[in-house]
């Protein structure tokens, strides 16, 4: 009588230590008792009576995933190669289980899609140049799909967009004239600006007595030609006049 009941006290200690279950701060235990669930186990020390339940253990932790590069057509008939990556967490343990058969898989497979659809829909220099607010639109749409599977798509990331040879041969075109345009523009304000210092400098030379000529003077003072070599100056006949006034008001000034 005895043996027997010590048999049944260790078939019972072993159903309860083969039963025990640790689940992790950053999980949580879905647990089916004869194939329906019934309750969603915390963080910790918990217990499954093994002959009838099973538990299945899902990450709560923020999950990345790849959307692989896809050939998409732009709405400006663009092939272009694009690749982007999904941050997504479980809110949900039971819907994550219930709901759908494998969420990951879900997950990448959906973005795939919304991402041909909203790249389909926009033109390439929209792509290039607004990324940040197509990938949020995506995000929207992948989000709103996976909230009926317990999921929260925090963010969506594009990486890369490849672009066919052909079109990056005339973007670089492109981008090699507009350098060119703006080189030209600033060249002619350079120009422009010291015209009008110029412009002023005669002014200032005009009002001078004899003022050009003296500019004249220290131009030619300047020059220091090869000795083997003669230099011509075509001097006009203001230049003459000029000195003829200097002479005259250096004469007044010793008076």
């Amino acid at each position: 009588m005895w043996v027997f009941i010590g048999w049944i006290v260790v078939i019972i200690i072993f159903f309860i230590i083969i039963g025990l279950r640790v689940i992790n701060q950053y999980e949580r235990g879905v647990v089916l008792t004869l194939g329906k669930y019934t309750s969603t186990k915390q963080p910790g020390l918990n217990w499954i009576f093994i002959l009838f339940q099973k538990m299945i253990k899902v990450d709560m932790r923020i999950t990345t995933t790849d959307i692989p590069q896809q050939e998409v057509i732009t709405k400006d008939n663009v092939p272009v190669g694009i690749n982007a990556v999904v941050y997504f967490q479980v809110q949900s343990a039971e819907k994550a289980i219930l709901n759908i058969q494998d969420y990951t898989l879900a997950v990448s497979q959906y973005a795939q899609a919304a991402l041909r659809d909203v790249i389909g829909g926009i033109e390439l220099d929209t792509l290039l140049s607004e990324r940040e607010q197509i990938a949020e639109e995506i995000q929207k749409i992948v989000g709103l799909a996976t909230s009926q599977w317990g999921i929260l798509v925090t963010d969506i990331k594009i990486q890369d967009i490849e672009l066919p040879a052909d079109m990056k041969r005339v973007m670089a075109k492109q981008a090699e004239a507009e350098r060119e345009r703006r080189a030209v523009i600033i060249r002619s304000e350079g120009e422009f600006s010291a015209a009008e210092k110029l412009a002023q400098a005669a002014n200032v030379l005009s009002a001078a007595p004899a003022g050009i000529s003296m500019r004249t003077l220290q131009t030619i003072e300047k020059i220091n030609p090869d000795p083997s070599k003669t230099v011509i100056f075509a001097l006009p006949v203001e230049f003459f006049e000029g000195i003829k006034s200097l002479s005259q008001y250096l004469k007044e000034k010793t008076k």
